[in-house]
């Protein structure tokens, strides 16, 4: 799914950069502002941001897309959203949603929005066929009003048009010009955001200040976007100047830096929650009983002792910044003797006859997975079970990951997190649960799709918070598709001298009011 890429250049680029031993640095021009950013997700080279649902690929997409609304969450609250492309929403009824559009906004190649643009994109991401269409919660029809506004209509689909609410901050709108021919979308991000996409080198792509951008033209002239998947180098490049942020730092790194006088360190709660998938279509975890004697034999106080300040004790299925987070009652705890009652029970004593299995996680993209995961590999052999640890660099493990055209992945489990851009919580549930959407676990259970639909079909929030913490989630429990093993928080470093950037709590970091002093 992930591919590395050549270099692409564009005549726009020309003067902005120098390529030395196959990087890009910036031009010496005094009054030039670059912010090297060494991000931790690779990129790829599809830039059809209906194509991927990749953390990395999403968090540089922000700088050159806009959605309809934007949710910071910078405050943990779980409702909140701004706008964005959209200035105003309603519900007008169960079936039809309401938005009013900001006018004077242009894309990068100068087309004026409106909405037709916002119909085009949002019925081609919807599109079953299309994989981000897991972001959605089903397929919708949009009906122009006028040029600027739009009625998501839901009534031929069966579900409330409600559930876009949150949704309406994830969806990049694309310009409904590069919607009619997809290959103009695959060559080349064309946004409304701050900065727009000049060229990629290898694995750094530059994007220059939008001029036009309704926000205001950036104070930065130009930011790379620099993948760097070793955590190491990443502070190396902050210390010496070749970085001015960094993402996703180990735990120690991010102590080590806080006395630094030259260095900016922040820590924050997430969106994201750190799981063990299991593959549920495969052997032996496509058996329940299995799966929870697994759990069982997990003890997350450990691994919690082991992360320090990047984690976050959590038994739900979702992060505290989301919708209806609550901690469920009954789910798995440590406990051997039921681990070994549940083997036995399902016809493997002491683990005897189970099949070798690979658990695969990363090193790189987040803090201690290979530390963790040796630790939960120990307990898992402890207990019978013939694990062994693959570790894979970022693009190696994002491939690994996901489930091929045959419904099958590598591996029998994967260490994931899950991180969206909204406090919606089916943006994690549906496309790691749902039967038809699971994109990792491969699980199939109709008792689980039944309790999804449930809470998503819900009438108002209120009964939609009912469901999802008596049904939902306690199902979910029983039934351990994934073991959420905790949540999850970030570390960044950053120039002192680089102010006013913004930290979003789903990944992305906001530079459109950055500026270096």
């Amino acid at each position: 799914m992930i591919t590395r890429r050549g270099v692409l250049a564009s005549a726009g680029a020309a003067g902005a950069m120098a390529v030395l031993g196959g990087g890009i640095r910036p031009t010496k021009a005094a009054d030039k502002k670059t912010v090297v950013l060494a991000s931790m997700g690779p990129v790829t080279g599809n830039w059809d941001p209906t194509s991927h649902t990749t953390l990395g690929q999403g968090n540089f997409e922000k700088f050159v897309f806009n959605a309809l609304t934007r949710a910071p969450m910078s405050d943990g609250e779980p409702d909140k959203l701004e706008p964005a492309l959209a200035l105003s929403w309603q519900l007008i009824d169960r079936n039809t949603f309401e938005f009013k559009l900001r006018d004077g906004v242009k894309f990068h190649d100068g087309k004026k929005f409106g909405a037709e643009d916002v119909k085009a994109t949002l019925e081609y991401s919807s599109d079953p066929k299309r994989p981000a269409a897991s972001l959605c919660p089903g397929k919708v029809d949009v009906e122009i009003v006028d040029h600027l506004t739009v009625r998501l209509r839901t009534e031929k689909y069966g579900y409330p048009a409600s559930t876009w609410r949150f949704i309406s901050s994830v969806i990049p709108i694309l310009s409904a010009k590069d919607v009619a021919d997809p290959k103009i979308l695959e060559k080349r991000p064309n946004g409304t955001n701050a900065f727009k996409y000049v060229a990629t080198n290898g694995d750094q792509n530059v994007l220059h200040a939008n001029d036009d951008y309704f926000g205001g033209r950036p104070k930065l002239d130009e930011v790379i976007y620099a993948y760097v998947p070793d955590a190491n180098t990443r502070v190396l490049g902050l210390l010496n100047g070749q970085y001015q942020i960094a993402e996703r730092l180990e735990p120690e790194q991010y102590a080590s830096l806080q006395g630094n006088p030259k260095v900016f360190t922040r820590k924050g709660l997430t969106t994201e929650n750190k799981y063990l998938h299991f593959r549920c279509n495969k052997p032996p975890f496509d058996d329940p009983r299995i799966r929870l004697a697994a759990c069982h034999s997990i003890d997350r106080s450990q691994i919690l002792e082991l992360m320090g300040e990047a984690a976050l004790p959590s038994s739900c299925y979702v992060s505290p910044m989301k919708f209806g987070y609550k901690d469920i009652a009954g789910y798995p705890e440590y406990n051997p003797d039921e681990a070994q009652r549940l083997l036995t029970e399902a016809g493997f004593p002491g683990g005897k006859g189970l099949p070798p299995l690979e658990y695969i996680t990363s090193i790189g993209f987040y803090p201690k997975t290979k530390e963790y995961g040796e630790l939960i590999t120990a307990m898992l052999q402890e207990q019978g079970f013939n694990v062994q640890l693959t570790v894979l660099e970022p693009a190696a493990w994002e491939v690994a990951i996901y489930r091929r055209a045959d419904g099958q992945g590598q591996g029998h489990m994967c260490d994931v997190g899950w991180m969206t851009p909204s406090p919606e919580p089916d943006l994690v549930l549906r496309p790691n649960w749902q039967s038809k959407a699971a994109l990792i676990s491969g699980v199939n259970d109709p008792e689980i799709d039944a309790v999804l639909d449930k809470e998503r079909n819900a009438a108002t929030p209120e009964e939609r918070l009912k469901i999802l913490t008596e049904e939902t989630f306690p199902t979910m429990a029983k039934k351990v598709p994934s073991f959420s093993l905790f949540s999850a928080l970030t570390f960044h470093g950053a120039a002192k001298n680089l102010e006013g950037a913004v930290y979003l709590p789903y990944g992305p970091i906001d530079l459109s009011k950055a500026d270096l002093v």
